[in-house]
């Protein structure tokens, strides 16, 4: 074994892998040879051993063990992840997935907000839903508004002020509205988001609202008792947001001594930048009391779930935590997947992932910060490609995904860190598990209680006969589609093939093969009793997935307001408006929808039958 085969070796770099194809595919030496590099050079503290113990009456917790050559980090877990009552007593819940920027409300500025979201929880109570689904809330860059993709985070540790309704900031005064319906008028008004609108006006009465707040100290005991609450990565991530607006661009083209953060220097700061860093913590407080105040509700309410949030894949390498945590993030590395038959150019998402070296070392503290960043707000949560737990498929940055490979990673002390976190929050989660999946990797995070997540769009047998209610598994959650989906509409009517040939996409199946899957839908449809015409209807399959033995089911508002659009097409940016879709009637008017009543009945019928 060379130097370089054994470098890669002791990384968990895979130098060969199979395809969706089952095709062999070995790694170019140049390219192993980036992808070693990009993981710096090789510690000289001693081997770090991980060993885990579950389901023991000991303590749950991290020890470290010290031996004669190498440390032991020894990881004392829960027997699995947590288990929320519903599920334990066997009950079949629904969450109604938004996009919660995409709301369209009379007295938001154009952009979904935290009191669309408490409105939105009491609709799903009185239709029956037990929590919201929503995009991830993370902070993206306020800087690059238009960069609106939620699955891009600037950080995965704090929110996106754009969710924060300003005219509910306590320090925001009638005062600073002044002149602002003119522009807000255009802004609610746009069938798309405009992004660089909403950030503007947002962030001037934001500015208003803390320059209020440093002079009037009714609220600093609760801002002070904030700061303490997020700590040191609070600092960091208002550091980062300084400099930011005072650099622009990467961090990594900053002046040398700030491209690492220090605590000295980030001290100095705060002393010569005036009110800079406390505005941006002011920011993050705001955003966190805001949708505390949902969780609140949602408690209040009684709902079984709450909300349903998604954690995105990996983070920006030039954003705030790829700047806080160099040693935790690999930098020159990007997510992606390998070509398969939906994606034959395979997908590059230009995220950088953690790096499992470093994890181990610091007792996997940012992926723990990361989930319980999430959690703390969450009922559930979903992991966003939580094949990542085993092994991300990594590429060199600047190059296409056939120039990567799989790094493995600690699988079983990732998961012994998650069960952790998820027991201590009282949080279910949920793993995406789509994609080219490993031989037992389902299995194993079954076993570990991180439930599966099935699309019914996916769900067919080798003959494209669709798998039948009782072939779901029990600890599931279940949808027909997904943000990376056609919606029901688009996919009924083939209205994404057409949108993606004229993008010069390739489908990933034929115009046959598309009309075969239709008719096999009926087919299902009609053999479970509930097709309802000619044609598939969303009732029909919503009736069909309430049927399934899996605990959650989620519904899209988009399928309910029968939008013929998909809110994401993989492998576009600017060629196509994702992220952008607001809705086509007011929040007000939900209550009184005649389709999401239906959808309510049809779901509180099955459940009848079911018991």
């Amino acid at each position: 074994m060379d130097d370089l085969t054994a470098a890669a070796a002791s990384l968990g770099i895979e130098t060969e892998y199979y395809d969706a194809l089952g095709h062999r595919v070995i790694l170019a030496a140049d390219d192993l040879a980036r992808i070693v590099e990009a993981f710096g050079p090789t510690p000289t503290t001693s081997t770090i051993h991980v060993e885990v113990q579950r389901g023991t009456e000991l303590p749950i917790g991290s020890h470290w063990l010290p031996g004669e050559d190498r440390k032991t980090l020894r990881l004392i877990a829960p027997a699995a992840a947590y288990r929320p009552p519903f599920s334990e007593a066997g009950q079949r819940l629904w969450v109604l997935s938004v996009q919660l920027y995409g709301v369209r409300s009379e007295r938001n500025w154009g952009h979904g907000d935290f009191t669309d979201l408490t409105a939105l929880l009491e609709v799903g109570h009185a239709v029956g839903a037990a929590g919201i689904g929503l995009n991830p809330l993370h902070a993206l860059f306020l800087d690059r508004p238009e960069d609106a993709s939620p699955y891009s985070p600037n950080s995965r540790l704090f929110l996106n002020p754009l969710y924060i309704d300003v005219d509910a900031v306590p320090d925001f005064a009638p005062a600073d509205r002044a002149d602002l319906d003119n522009t807000l008028a255009p802004l609610r008004a746009a069938t798309l988001v405009n992004y660089s609108g909403v950030a503007a006006v947002k962030r001037h009465a934001l500015r208003a609202a803390h320059a209020r707040f440093h002079h009037d100290h009714r609220h600093r005991g609760d801002f002070d008792a904030f700061r303490r609450e997020r700590g040191d990565l609070l600092t960091c991530y208002a550091a980062f947001e300084t400099l930011r607006e005072k650099f622009g661009g990467s961090w990594r083209g900053w002046p040398e001594e700030w491209r690492r953060p220090s605590a000295a220097r980030i001290a100095d700061l705060r002393a010569t930048s005036g009110d800079e860093m406390e505005f941006h913590e002011y920011v993050q407080w705001i955003a966190d009391r805001q949708l505390r105040a949902c969780v609140a509700r949602g408690q209040e309410l009684g709902l079984a779930v709450g909300l349903y949030l998604d954690m995105a894949v990996g983070v920006d390498p030039g954003g705030a935590d790829a700047w806080s945590d160099q040693d935790a993030v690999i930098g020159g590395l990007s997510i992606g997947a390998p070509p398969d038959l939906l994606n034959p150019a395979g997908q590059n998402w230009g995220l950088a992932s953690f790096n499992p070296r470093a994890l181990i070392a610091s007792d996997f503290l940012l992926f723990r910060e990361t989930l319980r960043a999430l959690m703390m707000y969450a009922g559930a949560i979903r992991i966003d490609h939580v094949l990542g737990l085993n092994r991300f498929f990594l590429i060199p940055q600047g190059h296409d995904a056939h120039h990567g490979t799989y790094v493995r990673f600690p699988l079983q002390a990732m998961l012994a860190a998650l069960a952790q976190e998820s027991v201590a929050a009282r949080c279910l989660v949920v793993g995406e598990d789509l994609g080219t999946v490993p031989d037992g990797l389902r299995e194993t995070l079954a076993d570990w209680g991180v439930w599966c997540y099935r699309l019914m769009m996916f769900e067919r047998a080798h003959d494209g006969v669709y798998h039948p209610p009782g072939a779901y598994p029990r600890d599931a959650l279940v949808s027909f589609n997904t943000h990376d989906l056609p919606s029901f509409k688009g996919w009924t009517t083939n209205h994404d093939f057409i949108v993606k040939r004229a993008l010069g996409i390739d489908p990933g199946e034929t115009d046959a093969e598309r009309a075969a899957a239709h008719a096999s839908l009926r087919a299902a449809l009609a053999g479970e009793g509930v097709l309802s015409g000619d044609s598939p209807a969303l009732l029909d399959v919503v009736r069909y997935l309430a049927r399934t033995r899996s605990g959650l089911l989620a519904v899209s508002i988009d399928d309910v307001f029968e939008e013929v659009e998909q809110i994401n097409v993989p492998g576009t940016v600017a060629e196509h408006p994702n992220w952008r879709r607001r809705w086509p009637a007011d929040l007000e008017g939900l209550h009184q929808d005649s389709r999401l009543h239906a959808l309510a009945e049809a779901l509180a019928t099955e459940g009848r039958s079911r018991r």
